[in-house]
């Protein structure tokens, strides 16, 4: 790799979209009594980054404030809470501007050294702050979403992390807008947010597809559970998957609408380095592939309020690999209706080395050819097992594949 890619890759990485967008909860910490810190101080850096989202061209969030806490059970009136102070606060950030290895920098602080068990980002409300967290649905108009009381006093996130003393300890909130926009079956839309913490590293995955690709997604996963997601850039075809947890391998999928799907399986990565899949003058072709359609309703017994955080996954067998995701949906209406479009041609599949000849050897797998499983979760019921099978036809919809979830 040549240190001009290196530098631009190691710029997208760490690419800043916006100021920070937080503020202190009543000052600098607050009136209670902090579990007692380890020795000295460190710093603490926050930032934020986004998966793609599906059907939107805007998500904002506006941003508030960020509170970390010694204790995992702290409820939001309890002592010991830091806080992170940023300027500009409140904040709307359009989540969509942070994909691809985009970080926002949400600020830093001091803190006593030792571990923290709980992290809280904290939202404005939109009846404290007009249109202060929206959906802009592609080809319509900005619309206010309903985000859940929690987010006032901060979505809690129970990944623990050490400030070691004389060291800045870097997080990153992941912030996964596609998976956290629920669509109702009145039009509306809530926020139900699905956060990961992260360590902050230059650790990635960096590959090029065909450039002037749309509705194209790349992902690295874990035995069939995404990890990281992105969309290539449209002009270069580039994808960044970072930051990751280094040393160990993950799965490269790449999946488009009405497009084959390609598998890049065991791809290793290590602590502060960039794997490369692929240059700009060998990119990945997606060939065009007739879709099949799958729907079918999910009911949950007994039933519940809403069918936010309800799930559809499609997983596909590749060569060495059990499964991996190659579509989802969490839309549903009041009916629990969902569907979902799958490819039908054989998809392509190779196992990664340092070597790999140029361009990537994908073999095509055609015996799982249009075969899919499908899982179905919700939040308090029981992920659905075993998996159902369907095969997909580009002719023939596949309706009927219902599922029944109870706690």
């Amino acid at each position: 790799m040549t240190r001009t890619m290196k530098t631009s890759i190691k710029a997208a990485l760490l690419a800043v979209a916006a100021s920070a967008a937080l503020v202190a909860c009543g000052g600098g910490g607050d009136s209670g009594v902090a579990p007692a810190p380890g020795p000295g101080l460190g710093t603490l850096r926050v930032a934020l980054t986004d998966a793609p989202a599906c059907g939107f061209d805007q998500v904002n969030v506006t941003v508030e404030r960020v509170r970390v806490h010694q204790s995992s059970t702290a409820n939001d009136g309890d002592g010991g809470w830091y806080d992170v102070p940023v300027v500009n606060a409140p904040r709307k950030v359009d989540l969509l501007t942070l994909t691809n290895g985009v970080l926002l920098e949400l600020g830093q602080t001091t803190l006593p050294a030792g571990k923290y068990e709980q992290i809280r980002l904290v939202l404005a409300s939109n009846k404290s702050l007009s249109m202060a967290n929206t959906v802009k649905p592609t080809g319509g108009l900005e619309t206010e979403m309903d985000t859940p009381s929690a987010a006032q006093s901060g979505l809690k996130l129970t990944n623990g992390f050490t400030v070691a003393p004389n060291t800045m300890t870097d997080i990153v909130l992941d912030f996964d807008a596609c998976k956290s926009i629920v669509k109702r079956g009145n039009g509306s839309y809530g926020l139900k947010p699905v956060i990961t913490m992260i360590p902050r590293t230059l650790t990635a995955i960096v590959g090029y597809v065909d450039p002037g690709l749309t509705d194209i997604t790349v992902t690295a996963q874990k035995g069939g559970v995404v990890v990281k997601a992105t969309q290539p850039n449209p002009t270069t075809g580039q994808f960044v998957l970072g930051p990751l947890n280094p040393n160990m391998a993950y799965d490269v999928v790449i999946t488009g609408k009405d497009r084959t799907t390609a598998v890049i399986a065991a791809v290793g990565v290590q602590l502060d380095q960039v794997t490369t899949l692929n240059s700009s003058a060998q990119p990945i072709g997606m060939p065009v592939s007739p879709s099949g359609a799958v729907s079918g309703k999910l009911t949950l017994t007994p039933p519940a309020v809403t069918m936010d955080g309800a799930e559809v996954r499609a997983l596909q067998p590749f060569g060495t690999v059990p499964l991996v995701e190659v579509a989802y949906t969490t839309t549903f209406d009041a009916t629990g209706a969902y569907a979902l479009s799958l490819p039908v041609e054989a998809p392509r599949f190779t196992t990664w080395s340092n070597s790999m000849a140029s361009p990537i050897p994908f073999v095509a797998q055609t015996a799982t050819a249009a075969k899919y499983k499908l899982e179905a979760s919700a939040t308090g019921y029981k992920t659905s097992l075993p998996l159902k099978d369907v095969t997909v036809s580009a002719t023939t919809p596949q309706t009927g594949q219902d599922f029944n979830l109870t706690p």
